[in-house]
């Protein structure tokens, strides 16, 4: 999943972003509340991690307006403060879930994939389904012809990126976009390396080519 953290505390943001990377997410980071609300407009997360204390816009007035903008991305506010009235305020101000700190890290990750379980079964989609080639995203599974492809992690998010994109050209930008985070210095060909390790895993065995080469634009996925 792509995440983003929203929190003004460099060292917390520095730690939820190495746990966050580490057990497989893509996570881009945000200091203050206005650049939060910024970047969570772009409409590319999975979820969102937010503080409640922030420079310029306050993490309740920040989701606030997102559920005003009918933007229904999953949110975690944590805060410091933690009585049941701070917590209530949240989930009111429209927060999925509430967290109080100091927390345990396995407790955050454990939320993470509540929240955005419920995202999943309350609409979208589990499982993507492209000719005969299937990604199941919760599990991160794909098949071909029910072979079972072993995948990395960004070429999972390629890939998944691609089918839900199905029939329609996706540019290397928002393929970077979609597999690494801001942060990210790209060099070289690097979208054209993972892409073409990604194709020869999807058509081993078979005959037929899935992903094609779009001279000058980029990819596109077709059965």
């Amino acid at each position: 999943m792509r995440l983003l953290v929203v929190e003004d505390d460099d060292r917390s943001a520095a730690y939820l972003k190495r746990g966050l990377s580490e057990s497989g997410h893509v996570v881009d980071v945000a200091s203050d509340g206005e650049l939060g609300l910024a970047l969570a407009m772009e409409l590319i997360y999975d979820g969102l991690i937010v503080d409640r204390l922030l420079p310029k816009l306050d993490g309740i007035e920040l989701v606030r307006r997102l559920r005003e903008m009918k933007v229904n991305v999953p949110v975690i506010m944590v805060s410091a403060l933690a009585s049941s009235m701070d917590r209530v305020e949240g989930l009111r101000a429209g927060c999925d879930d509430y967290l109080a700190k100091p927390f345990f890290f396995s407790e955050l990750l454990a939320r993470i994939e509540a929240i955005t379980k419920h995202f999943v079964s309350d609409g979208h989609e589990n499982t993507l389904v492209v000719g005969d080639l299937s990604l199941d995203i919760r599990r991160r599974i794909a098949r071909r012809n029910e072979r079972i492809i072993d995948l990395q992690f960004r070429e999972f998010l390629l890939l998944q990126t691609l089918m839900r994109n199905a029939g329609s050209v996706v540019t290397r930008s928002m393929l970077l976009e979609a597999a690494w985070d801001y942060a990210f210095d790209p060099r070289g060909n690097i979208v054209d390396m993972h892409v073409h390790r990604l194709r020869k895993k999807i058509d081993m065995g078979t005959t037929t080519s899935m992903i094609t080469t779009v001279p000058g634009a980029g990819y596109l996925i077709k059965p």
